[in-house]
């Protein structure tokens, strides 16, 4: 039997509860600071683990979103 560990894409609400942000602030992340996120036709989809290692690494820190 194959064991399956993928993780799943979530979607923006969840990064947004995740994160204790805005949508606002999670889009203009991905525009202008290169949060990783996946468009999927008009929806974001992210990996946990990428936002996780994005945040960890310093991509959110001294963010000014305007």
């Amino acid at each position: 039997m194959i064991e399956n560990n993928i993780e799943k894409w979530v979607t923006m609400d969840d990064v947004c509860e995740h994160i204790g942000a805005t949508r606002y602030t999670v889009k203009k992340w991905i525009e202008k600071q290169g949060l990783p996120g996946v468009k999927v036709g008009r929806t974001w989809k992210f990996k946990i683990s990428m936002v996780d290692e994005w945040v960890l690494n310093g991509g959110a820190a001294d963010a000014e979103v305007k």
